[in-house]
């Protein structure tokens, strides 16, 4: 159940970031269209960049996920049956601790129960624990930058579920000798 659940929300990464994609394609080329006719909108390049952060986030979780990423296969390639599979289970295991550090590191970043002890309120907040990530301001849309960068924690959090997942796969097909080794998903 975990896995299918994993699968879906991979799934709904890939689309999330082809619509990201398409949506900085569409914004550069209106960005184009506009600094031609003399105008330009200074916001646009600053949207396509933050939607282009997103896109990238969101794709690396999935593509994580998929054990499709870019990666050298000299040593698992020569390594054969349980050699390789013990493998595949060292690289889930390293990609889960990753997660599960990042997802520690937005934590003591966004630092929410904090926030939460100061009433949400910002300027308290910042007093008692002199970060500022709730004051800064992106230069051109006027938004708050912490709404921007809470693709991180997403990206920890989705990270850290699709690491358990195939760290469980992983470890099952230590003990099911029978069982294919973790590979790539189609």
């Amino acid at each position: 159940m975990l896995s299918r659940l994993s699968d879906r929300l991979a799934y709904l990464e890939e689309i999330a970031a082809a619509a990201l994609a398409a949506a900085v394609t569409l914004l550069i080329l209106v960005n184009v269209a506009f600094r031609a006719a003399g105008s330009p909108l200074y916001w646009i390049s600053e949207l396509a960049i933050y939607a282009m952060i997103w896109m990238t986030f969101l794709i690396a979780s999935a593509v994580l996920k998929r054990r499709q990423s870019i990666s050298v296969t000299l040593l698992s390639d020569l390594v054969p049956g349980f050699g390789h599979r013990l493998l595949m289970a060292a690289v889930d295991l390293a990609v889960l601790l990753f997660a599960v550090l990042l997802l520690w590191l937005c934590w003591r970043w966004y630092q929410p129960l904090a926030l939460a002890q100061a009433g949400f309120d910002f300027r308290a907040f910042q007093g008692e624990t002199f970060n500022f990530i709730y004051a800064e301001n992106t230069s051109t849309l006027g938004i708050r930058k912490f709404w921007v960068w809470l693709i991180v924690p997403w990206f920890a959090l989705s990270l850290t579920f699709h690491g358990l997942v195939n760290l469980g796969g992983a470890l099952r097909g230590l003990r099911d000798p029978g069982q294919a080794p973790p590979e790539a998903t189609p």
